[in-house]
């Protein structure tokens, strides 16, 4: 899969004490081992009459096939509405008991739940949980995605929370120029550092320290988020064509000392302090390592190359590890999108090859402040006309062919599932997650506006879906493609921010092959009259005609992204 850009804005100004951790003290001589049990309340979001919450319970005991999770509040705290477990109150006594899909909790292990509830007052945190019935010690760690609680590294729990985003200059001058540009030039969109030569600037163009320069200027008194894409593995892109990098497939030590190490020393420079900056670490690698090896249908000789040389998990590992050790630094890895990694056979594994990753080369898992899905991808962010328990005269929506067995329709229900996954792995629970919905909008005339005809469960698919791609495995400058949901800090559970990832506009790949100094090869992917391979269910590409290289603008594409965006322009 290819890609490009993003960013987000208008921070969502938390009532103060909104984003709390409850915090109750063991017993001064209680060591760790005597903790039975951990929760980590966390309170996402605050308004004036209710609020969102995130929950993790770690079990320290015995290993559970069932749990109940018991604390009771002090004020009027009713709860509305619940996700990953069965939530009951009665009077102000709470009950969270295991869903029939997470009741397994092994020792040591975490459970993750949240739940939307209203109040009126003061919302006073609860200060004591059981966990079936055994009271445990409460966590004073970070929470989900959403607040602005400072961890011990001096980061605050999500960067776009009450903070602007970087408007790229470069990318807004291209959009402004175009025919009714101006209705998102102001947009915040990601950096791509996708070669050794974009950190001094390429052909003339903005380096990293020019941009950081911009940023502090567009800053003024308030915070900023710089977003930044670091994408230049060695043999990068192992299934793909049209985003292959520079660097060949042993070249890891030419990415750690003329890629990775100039953008960690300029990012480290006092000079930057003050500004937040977002890193989307290596898009498309890890995944690969899951999907296109082996003995898969998918496999590429590239990537099992990749796969047995190490060369993917020691680079992202590096990057982790030199980029998160600075301050003001948040890393969210790449975690592809539903639409490649939400079969069971991808999912688990998945999460545990990031986990590997994010614990080489000297990194660990507190060098990674979240994930990020759909990364210059086109997956819808809510299907609303169907869910994955739907069936069609006793079919399941499963065994559409638009859904081939994936376990989610969606972008946001895989996202806040794989949250939850990573977290059950190893992952702090305070990670949030980003998803670029830079051209995942899907408006226009071909949006449908109810659920398809049940005479099959394909007709009720297909006749529902915002996603109107040929597969959901088409990558490449999609035909009827809209831009999705503006940037925007704190949308949803789990969700740090919606973000711009891709700047709209910029290509995918060629749709012929055009000799280039870039490392760009010609992929059919991105070719209209390709009519597919395994990775695509051999269907047409569905790509627009007479594109550029990828990253090299493409007005067609952008102006087909306006046409369909939504929310509409």
């Amino acid at each position: 899969m290819s890609r490009t850009g993003t960013a987000i804005l208008a921070a969502l100004a938390l009532v103060a004490g909104a984003c709390g951790t409850a915090v109750a003290a063991a017993a001064p001589d209680a060591g760790i081992a005597a903790v039975p049990c951990t929760v980590d309340y966390k309170v996402q979001n605050q308004w004036d009459t209710g609020f969102t919450t995130a929950v993790t319970v770690t079990n320290n005991g015995a290993a559970k096939s069932s749990w109940a999770v018991k604390w009771s509040y002090a004020g009027n705290q009713k709860v509305t509405s619940g996700w990953n477990a069965k939530i009951s109150q009665s009077g102000t006594a709470v009950t969270a008991a295991n869903e029939s899909y997470n009741g397994s909790l092994a020792s040591g292990g975490s459970v993750s739940f949240g739940f939307n509830a209203s109040y009126s007052g003061t919302n006073a945190l609860p200060t004591a949980f059981t966990l079936d019935g055994v009271t445990c010690n409460v966590d004073d760690g970070g929470g989900g995605g959403g607040g602005t609680d400072p961890d011990p590294s001096g980061k605050v729990d999500n960067p776009y929370a009450g903070a602007k985003v970087y408007v790229n200059p470069e990318w807004s001058a291209k959009a402004a120029a175009e025919t009714g540009g101006s209705r998102i030039s102001s947009q915040p969109t990601g950096v791509w550092l996708d070669r050794i030569a974009a950190i001094s600037g390429v052909n003339g163009g903005m380096g990293l320290r020019a941009h950081l320069d911009a940023a502090l200027a567009q800053k003024g008194s308030g915070e900023e988020v710089v977003q930044l894409v670091v994408y230049d593995l060695p043999g990068r892109d192992c299934a793909a064509l049209a985003s292959n990098g520079e660097l060949g497939p042993t070249e890891i030590d030419k990415y750690k000392t003329q890629f990775i190490d100039p953008i960690a020393a300029i990012l480290a420079d006092s000079k930057y302090a003050s500004l937040r900056i977002v890193t989307t670490i290596e898009i498309d690698s890890l995944p690969n390592l899951v999907t296109n090896t082996g003995s898969r249908a998918t496999a590429t000789p590239a990537c099992d190359t990749m796969l047995a040389n190490g060369n993917y998990v020691k680079g992202v590992g590096y990057a982790l590890n030199k980029l998160g050790a600075i301050p003001n630094v948040y890393n969210y890895l790449d975690a592809g999108h539903h639409g490649w990694i939400g079969w069971d056979d991808n999912f688990a594994p998945s999460a545990t090859l990031f986990k590997q990753a994010a614990t080489s080369e000297g990194a660990t898992v507190d060098d990674v402040h979240g994930f990020i899905t759909n990364t210059a991808n086109y997956s819808a962010l809510k299907e609303n006309n169907f869910t994955i328990n739907d069936s069609v005269n006793g079919t399941s929506v499963r065994q559409s062919k638009w859904i081939d067995w994936n376990r989610y329709v969606d972008e946001l229900s895989f996202a806040q599932a794989f949250r939850t996954q990573l977290v059950s792995v190893g992952f702090n629970s305070g990670i949030g997650m980003l998803i670029d919905t830079s051209r995942n909008g899907w408006g226009g005339t071909a949006r449908p506006t109810g659920p398809g005809a049940t005479t099959s469960v394909d007709t009720y698919v297909n006749g529902g879906r915002y996603d109107r791609r040929i597969h959901v495995g088409n990558w490449c400058n999609q035909s009827g493609a809209g831009l999705g949901e503006r940037p925007q800090a704190a949308p949803a559970t789990g969700i740090d921010a919606y973000v711009w990832m891709k700047p709209p506009g910029e290509s995918d790949g060629s749709s012929s092959a055009i000799a280039n100094d870039e490392g760009k090869g010609f992929d059919r992917m991105c070719d209209p009259t390709y009519t597919g391979n395994a990775r695509n269910g051999n269907s047409m590409s569905g790509a627009l005609p007479n594109a550029p290289l990828s990253g090299h603008w493409f007005s067609a594409q952008f102006q087909e992204l306006m046409k369909n965006a939504y929310p509409a322009l």
